[in-house]
Protein backbone atom coordinates (compact mmCIF):
# COMPACT_ATOMS: atom_id res chain seq x y z
CA UNK A 1 0.00 0.00 0.00
CA UNK A 2 1.24 3.48 -0.87
CA UNK A 3 1.26 5.10 2.57
CA UNK A 4 1.92 2.04 4.70
CA UNK A 5 5.00 0.20 5.93
CA UNK A 6 5.68 -2.70 8.32
CA UNK A 7 4.66 -0.99 11.57
CA UNK A 8 3.19 2.39 10.63
CA UNK A 9 0.90 4.06 8.17
CA UNK A 10 0.41 7.68 7.14
CA UNK A 11 -2.96 9.37 7.33
CA UNK A 12 -4.88 12.41 8.46
CA UNK A 13 -4.70 13.98 11.89
CA UNK A 14 -8.13 14.34 13.46
CA UNK A 15 -9.20 17.67 14.90
CA UNK A 16 -9.40 16.19 18.40
CA UNK A 17 -5.72 15.18 18.14
CA UNK A 18 -4.28 18.68 17.71
CA UNK A 19 -4.10 19.01 21.50
CA UNK A 20 -1.92 15.88 21.56
CA UNK A 21 0.36 17.33 18.89
CA UNK A 22 0.53 20.53 20.92
CA UNK A 23 1.65 18.49 23.94
CA UNK A 24 4.63 17.18 21.94
CA UNK A 25 5.91 20.75 21.74
CA UNK A 26 6.45 20.72 25.49
CA UNK A 27 9.37 18.31 24.94
CA UNK A 28 12.46 20.51 24.69
CA UNK A 29 14.55 17.97 22.76
CA UNK A 30 11.92 17.66 20.05
CA UNK A 31 11.45 21.42 19.66
CA UNK A 32 15.20 22.05 19.49
CA UNK A 33 15.56 19.43 16.76
CA UNK A 34 12.76 20.94 14.67
CA UNK A 35 13.65 24.60 14.37
CA UNK A 36 16.05 27.39 15.20
CA UNK A 37 13.67 29.55 17.19
CA UNK A 38 14.02 29.70 20.96
CA UNK A 39 12.24 26.95 22.87
CA UNK A 40 8.51 27.69 23.06
CA UNK A 41 5.14 25.99 23.27
CA UNK A 42 2.82 25.66 20.27
CA UNK A 43 -0.84 25.97 21.18
CA UNK A 44 -3.52 23.70 19.82
CA UNK A 45 -4.90 26.62 17.77
CA UNK A 46 -1.45 27.36 16.26
CA UNK A 47 -0.91 23.69 15.38
CA UNK A 48 -4.32 23.45 13.72
CA UNK A 49 -3.75 26.66 11.73
CA UNK A 50 -0.35 25.40 10.51
CA UNK A 51 -1.74 21.96 9.69
CA UNK A 52 -4.54 23.38 7.55
CA UNK A 53 -2.36 25.93 5.74
CA UNK A 54 -0.74 25.64 2.30
CA UNK A 55 -2.96 22.81 1.09
CA UNK A 56 -1.91 23.24 -2.55
CA UNK A 57 1.83 23.18 -1.93
CA UNK A 58 2.08 20.80 1.01
CA UNK A 59 1.09 17.31 2.07
CA UNK A 60 0.92 16.69 5.81
CA UNK A 61 0.50 13.19 7.20
CA UNK A 62 0.06 11.87 10.69
CA UNK A 63 2.24 8.85 11.50
CA UNK A 64 0.18 6.10 13.11
CA UNK A 65 0.97 2.70 14.55
CA UNK A 66 -0.67 -0.06 12.50
CA UNK A 67 -1.64 -2.17 15.48
CA UNK A 68 -3.21 0.54 17.66
CA UNK A 69 -3.80 3.46 15.21
CA UNK A 70 -2.08 5.67 17.81
CA UNK A 71 -0.73 8.95 16.44
CA UNK A 72 3.03 9.11 17.13
CA UNK A 73 4.25 11.89 14.84
CA UNK A 74 3.95 13.61 11.50
CA UNK A 75 5.79 13.91 8.20
CA UNK A 76 5.40 16.84 5.83
CA UNK A 77 6.17 17.49 2.17
CA UNK A 78 6.02 21.23 1.58
CA UNK A 79 7.52 24.13 -0.31
CA UNK A 80 6.79 22.23 -3.52
CA UNK A 81 7.77 24.04 -6.70
CA UNK A 82 5.64 22.14 -9.21
CA UNK A 83 7.38 23.58 -12.28
CA UNK A 84 10.76 22.39 -10.95
CA UNK A 85 9.37 19.20 -9.31
CA UNK A 86 11.26 19.97 -6.08
CA UNK A 87 10.06 19.93 -2.51
CA UNK A 88 11.08 19.89 1.13
CA UNK A 89 10.48 17.13 3.66
CA UNK A 90 10.40 17.18 7.45
CA UNK A 91 9.51 14.66 10.11
CA UNK A 92 8.87 14.53 13.83
CA UNK A 93 8.20 11.55 16.05
CA UNK A 94 6.38 13.37 18.81
CA UNK A 95 5.97 10.44 21.17
CA UNK A 96 9.39 10.25 22.83
CA UNK A 97 8.67 6.66 23.94
CA UNK A 98 8.74 5.72 20.23
CA UNK A 99 12.11 7.33 19.43
CA UNK A 100 14.84 5.05 18.10
CA UNK A 101 12.51 2.24 17.03
CA UNK A 102 12.73 2.77 13.27
CA UNK A 103 9.28 4.32 12.84
CA UNK A 104 10.77 7.55 11.49
CA UNK A 105 12.57 5.60 8.78
CA UNK A 106 9.39 3.76 7.85
CA UNK A 107 7.45 7.03 7.68
CA UNK A 108 10.12 8.71 5.57
CA UNK A 109 10.17 5.73 3.19
CA UNK A 110 6.39 6.01 2.75
CA UNK A 111 6.54 9.75 2.21
CA UNK A 112 9.46 9.55 -0.23
CA UNK A 113 7.67 6.82 -2.17
CA UNK A 114 4.64 9.12 -2.34
CA UNK A 115 6.77 12.12 -3.38
CA UNK A 116 8.62 10.34 -6.16
CA UNK A 117 6.02 7.87 -7.43
CA UNK A 118 2.69 9.60 -6.82
CA UNK A 119 3.61 13.29 -7.08
CA UNK A 120 6.37 12.65 -9.65
CA UNK A 121 8.81 14.96 -7.88
CA UNK A 122 12.42 15.02 -9.05
CA UNK A 123 14.18 16.21 -5.89
CA UNK A 124 13.48 16.25 -2.16
CA UNK A 125 15.58 18.28 0.24
CA UNK A 126 15.79 19.01 3.94
CA UNK A 127 17.89 20.80 6.51
CA UNK A 128 19.13 19.38 9.79
CA UNK A 129 21.15 20.80 12.66
CA UNK A 130 24.58 19.21 13.14
CA UNK A 131 23.74 18.19 16.72
CA UNK A 132 20.76 16.10 15.57
CA UNK A 133 22.80 12.95 15.05
CA UNK A 134 19.87 10.49 15.00
CA UNK A 135 18.29 12.40 12.11
CA UNK A 136 21.59 12.64 10.23
CA UNK A 137 22.01 8.84 10.47
CA UNK A 138 18.43 8.38 9.26
CA UNK A 139 18.88 10.64 6.24
CA UNK A 140 22.12 8.89 5.26
CA UNK A 141 20.40 5.50 5.53
CA UNK A 142 17.64 6.75 3.22
CA UNK A 143 20.18 7.80 0.58
CA UNK A 144 20.24 11.57 1.10
CA UNK A 145 23.47 13.35 0.15
CA UNK A 146 24.91 16.15 2.24
CA UNK A 147 25.16 19.05 -0.19
CA UNK A 148 26.39 21.86 2.00
CA UNK A 149 26.33 23.59 5.34
CA UNK A 150 25.26 26.89 6.79
CA UNK A 151 28.21 27.31 9.14
CA UNK A 152 27.51 28.20 12.77
CA UNK A 153 23.87 28.79 11.88
CA UNK A 154 22.43 28.19 15.31
CA UNK A 155 23.53 28.78 18.89
CA UNK A 156 22.38 26.35 21.56
CA UNK A 157 23.54 26.48 25.16
CA UNK A 158 26.47 28.75 24.32
CA UNK A 159 27.78 26.66 21.40
CA UNK A 160 27.42 27.25 17.67
CA UNK A 161 26.25 24.49 15.33
CA UNK A 162 25.99 24.14 11.58
CA UNK A 163 22.79 23.51 9.67
CA UNK A 164 23.28 21.00 6.85
CA UNK A 165 21.42 20.81 3.55
CA UNK A 166 20.66 17.30 2.30
CA UNK A 167 19.12 16.31 -1.03
CA UNK A 168 17.79 13.17 -2.67
CA UNK A 169 17.08 12.79 -6.38
CA UNK A 170 14.42 10.52 -7.79
CA UNK A 171 16.99 8.40 -9.68
CA UNK A 172 19.01 7.91 -6.47
CA UNK A 173 15.89 6.80 -4.60
CA UNK A 174 14.92 4.43 -7.43
CA UNK A 175 18.44 3.00 -7.57
CA UNK A 176 18.39 2.23 -3.85
CA UNK A 177 14.96 0.65 -3.97
CA UNK A 178 15.45 -1.41 -7.11
CA UNK A 179 18.59 -2.97 -5.64
CA UNK A 180 17.05 -3.84 -2.26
Amino acid sequence: MLLENDHIYLGPVKEAEFSEVSDWYRHETLVRRLNARPYYFETEVEIKKWWESEKHTSYKFGIRMKDSHKLIGFVVLDGILWNQRNGWISIAIGESSEWGKGYGKEAMECCLHYAFDELNLHRIQLTVFSYNEPAIRLYAALGFTKEGSYREFIERDGKHYDMHLYGLLRREWKSLHLSS
